[in-house]
């Protein structure tokens, strides 16, 4: 494969392009919650356990420089702010669901013990 330059970083392949955008710890739960509803900075932080709110902010601000997620504010006191899904998160979404299937079932064979749910939003269609 073509190697290939954006934003002045390396890229060796579209996987590690895509990676780049959705990948890490926190970026696809934040997507995967955020697929059914806008969601305000607290209701993301309450449904996303262990995540700190630096992180989370980090996050949000990454997803969002790479239009994968709507950041709306509103010109009221105190601050309200709500994020969304763009056109592109949701394209994300069918690769999310993807991944969390291949890792209940790596889970699986490694007789790990592991709630099938971790969250109202971890429902995985067979």
């Amino acid at each position: 494969m073509p190697e290939f330059f954006h934003d002045r970083k390396l890229y060796y392949t579209p996987i590690e392009f895509a990676l780049s955008h959705i990948g890490g710890t926190w970026k696809m739960p934040i997507l995967w919650r955020l697929q059914e509803s806008v969601q305000r900075f607290n209701e993301l932080k309450k449904d996303i356990p262990h995540i700190t709110d630096k992180m989370l902010t980090s996050q949000l601000r990454e997803l969002e420089a790479k239009g994968m997620i709507n950041r709306k504010v509103y010109a009221v006191v105190p601050p309200k702010v709500e994020y969304s899904l763009t056109d592109k998160g949701m394209q994300a979404i069918p690769v999310i669901e993807t991944i969390m299937k291949f890792g209940y079932e790596l889970i699986k064979e490694e007789g790990i013990e592991f709630p099938s749910k971790q969250h109202k939003n971890d429902d995985i269609p067979s």
